[in-house]
């Protein structure tokens, strides 16, 4: 009796830990769409005064001087920084579909992408990606490396979907960049198997974080009867 309800309060507590999950995360999402829409306000403020001509370099450098002297309390707030939030306001400003997305993913992996990606179709492809896989900078810096949208964009035409639908953001590619697995070119399946076990983290951020691993060896129940299937000792 006591297993049973100890078992019931482990389930019953779990649930109440995904609600206070989910409603941390929702909060982070909420206080990161407010910091990039003030970061967006500031760069269209700065982009304003100097088309206008008020503004120029100097300015901009006086502006942080000022607030590490009166606000040392605020950080972020250098001087590239508030060129940065200019080029981020004039890189989108113009576009009604790209503009939701960037308050979606953190200001970090905004910069990547708006530094090292340079049309609006590839821009479009890595905010998706990043929002939908929650991609750290290193991550998103990985699948930017490996030209993911290149490859998807040459590989079958489902696969191009990823653009038209934000649900596909898991279709299988055509092509993979395994090199991290460092085996050589005329490997056996085995060596290959054990390549991708003892690399599964980056094997897996290649495939997108929707796939869940299962095991080296996955059994399978027939009958009175175990299969293991993919499994060769060759």
């Amino acid at each position: 009796m006591d297993n049973e309800l100890t078992q019931k309060n482990h389930t019953e507590y779990g649930e109440i830990i995904t609600i206070i999950e989910r409603a941390r995360g929702n909060a982070f999402r909420a206080v990161n769409r407010e910091l990039i829409s003030m970061y967006w306000e500031i760069g269209a403020y700065v982009s304003d005064k100097i088309k206008h001509g008020r503004w120029g370099k100097s300015v901009v450098e006086g502006f942080a001087r000022f607030v590490r002297q009166e606000r040392p309390d605020l950080r972020g707030y250098s001087a590239s920084n508030i060129w940065r939030m200019r080029q981020f306001y004039e890189t989108y400003r113009n576009n009604e579909k790209l503009a939701p997305l960037v308050r979606e993913i953190s200001w970090t992996n905004n910069l990547v992408i708006m530094s090292r990606v340079k049309t609006d179709e590839a821009r479009e492809f890595y905010l998706l990606l990043t929002q939908k896989n929650n991609y750290k900078k290193e991550e998103l810096s990985r699948q930017i490396d490996s030209m993911i949208f290149e490859r998807t964009m040459i590989s079958e035409e489902r696969n191009k979907l990823f653009l038209a639908q934000n649900s596909s953001l898991t279709a299988l590619r055509d092509s993979y960049i395994l090199e991290f697995l460092d085996i050589p070119e005329n490997h056996k399946e085995k060596e290959l198997r054990k390549a991708i076990v003892t690399n599964l983290r980056d094997f897996i951020l290649e495939f997108g974080k929707d796939f869940t691993f299962v095991g080296e060896e996955y059994r399978v129940q027939v009958g009175n009867r175990d299969f293991w299937i993919d499994y060769s000792d060759s």
